[in-house]
């Protein structure tokens, strides 16, 4: 018998088990044994459909292979289980229907040379059913509706899957700092895609990390806050720039990965290279100071030489009113509590009310710009008739420097020289958010929690040439 083909009977044979050797009996120029992120990356995408982890998020870098490796375990997964019902989803309906129809080709080739193995030698018997072979949703012979290939503007309507595979949404810098688009996504995975999940089905997610709330973000948050199990397979272009180390420099090498980024500008070529979220690169804040405990005397009492209050009330109906209180000790800021809401006036000069008397504030600072004034007012208003208390000295003040300027030079100053508690990523969240993703290079939705908190600095050190009220 030939030994080229009992050499290929025996490499299909391992193919049918393990899914890294399918890829390599398919392109084995490409899928090599040196290669060890392939080797790695495909071992891990097996590990995890054979385990019972729910979801699977993927970021590797452009042009090494994800999306053709995701193609492959599809064919592989269905060659194994032909009842499998899988559903894809892409940028947009090209790309959905390319992926699909790949994967329909490659599962429909007919052999035409015997040295060259095919699906059907690996997967004998399994087989796109006649008259079922659409390029978006097609069948296996014995199966029904296996596979569906869809998009954020496509349609999955009756469609239910046991494995869910999203492979790049964001095809730009433009789309990562959209955060409508990012929205949308979210959206569009939470209300459609999980819907179409049947019990006990996985989901695979495979993008470039463009944003930290891009969608594989959004997932790892959503695994992490729902205890689900879950990986994350995260690599490198650039593995050590010291020594021009790359993931594979035969596919991207330092030479051209520096040409590239050269081009491309930093920001962006650490998302697109090295998985590193597009707005924490250039975020403004990338540091901040935190306690355990305030500082205190010998007797336990807190050092403070003041406990004050900054508040930024809303300008618009989608600004947040940001009231931050906090104590002054060695000319350093301790807060205490933040109040950063959307909720309506009605609803949140009770709240600051309430927060200046239960912290005993010596002084309040609110800016008087938009509404500030009778904000400040209804305050003092309820200090004294609530609460009967008249310890807080509430002044309004029309800001009048420009905000920008004032966030970017107090920067340096709020690293320093804030001090939060620890947890207060826990209890102020949307704050917390607000202030670590806050851009340099602007872009930003919003900017009342930056704001409010350069005024906590402005006042902790000097006047910041406000004009009292």
């Amino acid at each position: 018998m030939d030994k080229e083909l009992i050499r290929l009977g025996a490499r299909t044979e391992l193919a049918r088990r393990e899914f890294f050797f399918y890829c390599q009996l398919k392109a084995p120029d490409f899928y090599r044994d040196d290669r060890e992120y392939l080797v790695q990356l495909c071992n891990s995408l097996q590990e995890f459909v054979e385990s019972d982890e729910e979801v699977c998020i993927v970021n590797e870098p452009p042009r090494h292979g994800k999306s053709r490796t995701a193609g492959n375990l599809v064919e592989w997964v269905l060659g194994n289980d032909p009842t499998k019902k899988i559903m894809t989803g892409s940028y947009n309906e090209t790309l959905s229907t390319m992926f699909s129809k790949n994967v329909r080709n490659s599962i429909q080739a007919v052999k035409a040379d015997m040295y060259k193995p095919v699906f059907s030698d690996v997967f004998p018997g399994v087989r796109i059913k006649y008259g079922d072979a659409a390029m978006k949703l097609w069948s296996l012979d014995g199966g029904y509706n296996n596979y569906l290939a869809t998009s954020p503007t496509g349609t999955a309507t009756g469609f239910g899957c046991d494995l869910m595979i999203i492979d790049d949404l964001i095809k730009a810098a433009k789309e990562a700092y959209n955060a409508r688009v990012l929205e949308e996504h979210w959206t569009w995975f939470t209300d459609t895609m999980l819907s179409r999940l049947e019990e006990g089905g996985k989901i695979i997610i495979i993008m470039t990390r463009w944003h930290s709330e891009d969608l594989a973000g959004r997932v790892l948050e959503w695994c992490k806050e729902k205890g689900k199990r879950y990986r994350h397979i995260a690599m490198k272009a650039l593995i050590d720039k010291e020594s021009h180390t790359m993931l594979c420099p035969e596919i991207l090498s330092y030479a051209s990965y520096m040409d590239k980024i050269s081009a491309m500008g930093e920001d962006i070529a650490s998302a697109n290279y090295n998985q590193e979220p597009i707005d924490l690169k250039g975020q403004l804040y990338t540091s901040f100071k935190t306690y355990d405990d305030v500082p205190r005397d010998t007797t336990g009492k807190p050092l403070f030489s003041s406990i004050r209050n900054y508040t930024d009330t809303a300008d618009e109906g989608s600004d947040y009113l940001c009231s931050i209180t906090y104590g002054v000790y060695n000319k350093e800021a301790y807060v205490l509590d933040v109040i950063y809401t959307q909720k309506p006036m009605e609803d949140t000069e009770p709240m600051v009310a309430k927060a200046l008397l239960e912290y005993g504030v010596n002084r309040a600072k609110i800016e008087s710009n938009n509404g500030g004034r009778g904000f400040a007012r209804s305050v003092i208003n309820i200090l004294k008739q609530e609460y009967k208390s008249n310890k807080t000295k509430v002044k309004w003040f029309h800001q009048s420097e420009n905000k920008t300027a004032r966030i970017l030079s107090n920067s340096t100053w709020v690293m320093n020289h804030i001090y939060y508690p620890k947890n207060w990523k826990d209890r102020w969240p949307d704050y917390y958010k607000a202030m670590y993703k806050y851009q340099r290079e602007g872009n930003n939705a919003h900017d009342d929690a930056p704001d409010a908190t350069t005024g906590v600095a402005e006042n902790t050190v000097h006047s910041g040439g406000v004009s009292m009220g």
